[in-house]
């Protein structure tokens, strides 16, 4: 049985590794297809040294990421409610739907931020009323906000 060979991932591989990642392969792998094609390099002290500083700066700046969503949300429960008008018809039934973007444009102009769109969870929107959505600002950060619909 042959010794394994460590490596250092240049690149994202699925099934073996994210860059940055510490991987156990078999010799013939490493000699013949990861080294040549400059995915992955050998394992040294200095090389582990220089992944550990890239990663302890990808730390940090996730939690920078984190703090700004932070912020956000406190502005966005600071706005309270958000106020939407559309065409409305019989027994207050509005005309199409309330869409995430205009969610995303209105948070623009209450707060002066920008929103990601696909971040907007909305429930089905189909009378005037109060609703609740979900705005994910970061992976552990969301928002609610109270998006009222009111005739046009």
């Amino acid at each position: 049985m042959a010794k394994r060979v460590q490596l250092v991932l240049n690149q994202d591989i699925s099934k073996l590794g994210r860059s940055g990642d510490l991987v156990e392969v078999a010799p013939g792998y490493a000699r013949n297809y990861l080294v040549p094609q400059n995915l992955a390099v050998p394992a040294t002290p200095g090389i582990l040294k220089q992944v550990e500083r890239r990663r302890e700066k990808e730390r940090q700046r996730q939690e920078e990421l984190k703090q700004q969503a932070l912020a956000q949300k406190a502005a966005l429960e600071n706005v309270g409610q958000l106020t939407i008008a559309k065409q409305v018809g019989e027994k207050d039934a509005i005309f199409g739907t309330v869409t995430a973007p205009e969610v995303a444009a209105l948070v623009q102009e209450a707060i002066g931020q920008e929103v990601d769109r696909r971040g907007i969870t909305l429930p089905d929107i189909s009378q005037t009323g109060t609703y609740t959505a979900e705005i994910k600002l970061h992976p552990e950060v969301t928002a609610e906000v109270q998006i009222q619909v009111v005739p046009e």
